[in-house]
């Protein structure tokens, strides 16, 4: 008997997994593949870092925390609030988690009923609304403009407003387009009533703007933060939410209850990680920026087109309609013949189709190497 639930059946595979999947079979047949489709630093941790987690281990800290998390590392998440961004908060408004994806998870669960609303902008990170699906609720999106950065506006957020609107989900700076919501928008979504979602897990990571935290207009809102992207930290695991002091309780239940806590190694790696590797951020943002620049330059020599240079991660959506308009289709046939894996558009929602996603989370000789496999590629097409 088929016993399996309607909604682990359902619930949509990341497309970017089929092209890595189909990359590591054409890698096993001895090919030659560039990684351009990758979200994931290519920096090991830095050291200081990696030192504070062995140390935590040779003094015995191997064992649960309090479910909110170490107390030293919040204090230290409120400490660089602070300085960033000005922003005053108390410790037991922070849930550190095991990577910002289970605090997203319960943040949606704290808010969403059935049939419940988020609004977010498409594109959009393919997971959000996979999320407020599988609990039940549904993702209203709002499409957004090449020409704009695609940046939400806000009196596009206000028609979408409703009785089952339960948040608005922003994400600044975005994957998959790399672009910043500017801080007037922000303050004037922060306005316009429910509550505010903001994913900042790319703060840290922008070139020659500043990025600013939905706290600084509201405190009606949501943070989800953590270290995988600007600290290369992906498999540590560790990211925090800050709430709304009605919702640290609920959430903290459902921490406890369903993760326990986050592992204790790596709460005490991000305290090192806050008050250590500065440096080591400003030197790898200094080479994404190098990268950035150069892949900015070649992707518009190529054809694609971007119209607004992006300032943030380590991303660019790309219009690529003038070769296809199945940019699934496409993806594959770049990562076939040309030996180089992208991520396909329609991955990020149905305002992205006809776009690649390409990412400079690789070395600047990977890079070359692979946009001059797609300059061939584009010639002989």
């Amino acid at each position: 008997m088929d016993r399996i639930t309607k909604k682990a059946k359902e619930i949509p595979p990341f497309i970017v997994m089929d092209v890595l999947e189909r990359a590591h079979e054409l890698e096993r047949e001895g090919r030659h593949i560039i990684h351009l489709q990758i979200g994931e630093p290519d920096f090991p941790t830095p050291a200081c870092i990696c030192d504070a987690a062995c140390e935590a281990i040779r003094g015995g800290e191997t064992h649960y925390t309090h479910s909110l998390g170490l107390i030293e590392l919040r204090e230290a998440i409120c400490a660089h609030y602070l300085e960033k961004y000005g922003v005053r908060i108390e410790p037991d408004r922070i849930l550190v988690s095991s990577g910002t994806s289970p605090a997203l998870f319960m943040i949606f669960a704290a808010l969403l009923e059935a049939g419940d609303e988020v609004i977010m902008s498409d594109p959009h990170y393919p997971c959000y609304p996979n999320f407020a699906a599988f609990l039940g609720g549904r993702a209203v999106p709002i499409r957004t403009e090449e020409g704009e950065g695609f940046q939400l506006r806000p009196e596009e957020i206000q028609k979408k407003i409703g009785p089952k609107t339960k948040a608005i989900l922003i994400n600044s700076p975005s994957n998959p387009t790399g672009n910043l919501l500017s801080a007037e928008r922000m303050e004037e979504i922060a306005e316009l009533g429910p509550l505010v979602i903001s994913d900042e897990i790319y703060h840290g990571l922008v070139y020659g703007e500043r990025e600013h935290s939905i706290l600084e207009f509201t405190d009606n809102a949501f943070v989800l933060n953590g270290f995988s992207k600007a600290y290369a930290m992906t498999g540590w695991r560790l990211g925090y939410l800050i709430a709304p002091p009605v919702f640290v309780r609920p959430l903290q239940k459902m921490q406890q209850n369903f993760y326990i806590s986050a592992g204790s190694v790596s709460q005490w790696a991000g305290v090192a990680a806050l008050t250590q590797a500065g440096p080591d951020v400003e030197r790898m943002k200094a080479i994404y920026d190098e990268r950035r620049r150069y892949m900015i330059q070649r992707v518009r020599e190529l054809g694609f087109g971007l119209k607004v240079e992006p300032a943030g991660a380590f991303y660019m959506l790309a219009n690529a309609r003038h070769l296809s308009e199945n940019s699934y289709d496409l993806a594959f046939e770049i990562l076939e013949k040309a030996g180089v894996g992208v991520s396909p558009g329609i991955e990020f929602g149905q305002n992205a189709e006809g776009y690649l996603r390409f990412s400079y989370a690789n070395s600047l000789e990977n890079i070359k190497e692979g946009l001059d496999r797609i300059e061939a590629f584009v010639r002989q097409r």
